[in-house]
């Protein structure tokens, strides 16, 4: 009984031995605990980073003459359609706004993410916006029959395409 004893201490033992974790396996789990900690990020879309993220507000430099211009942003989220969460709105220290569509219209953001940061990835344009799409950005933000009526001009503005979004 004693050697049957000594036996399953031994097995044991070296069971929990082989188990025990090495140096690469706490590592990865400390890089999961801090990853988990960085305040509440949703993602949406393409699986993104923040890493070298620009301020909205450096877009028109950044793009200049180009037609396109493939970029990965940060800013405050603004506003965001009550339809389907479809486009954001995000702004800049100016109170300047980049309307942000989503690629391919494969995803969409929460209804409720006004206020919160948001970083994106993918291609900034200048594109002219027909009033029929103005008037229903302005429908999907909620506006007035009486402000959506005002809108008659067509715009030539900053567009965004993302493919990622991260919000904080």
């Amino acid at each position: 009984m004693k050697k049957f004893t000594l036996l399953v201490s031994i097995t044991i033992f070296i069971s929990c031995s082989q188990h025990a974790p090495n140096q690469e396996t706490a590592s990865q789990n400390e890089t999961s605990v801090v990853d988990s900690a960085i305040i509440n990020q949703q993602y949406f879309g393409d699986r993104i980073t923040a890493d070298s993220a620009k301020p909205v507000s450096e877009l028109k430099t950044l793009i200049a003459d180009k037609k396109q211009l493939t970029v990965k942003l940060t800013g405050k989220i603004e506003g965001v359609c009550q339809q389907k969460g479809c486009w954001m709105n995000l702004t800049n220290e100016n109170g300047e706004k980049l309307r942000v569509t989503f690629k391919d219209y494969k995803f969409f953001v929460p209804k409720d993410c006004a206020g919160k940061t948001a970083f994106i990835e993918g291609f900034a344009s200048i594109e002219e916006t027909s009033v029929g799409e103005l008037q229903e950005f302005a429908k999907d933000a909620g506006k007035s029959k009486e402000e959506i009526a005002a809108i008659k001009e067509p715009k030539k503005e900053l567009v965004f395409e993302a493919s990622g979004v991260i919000i904080r």
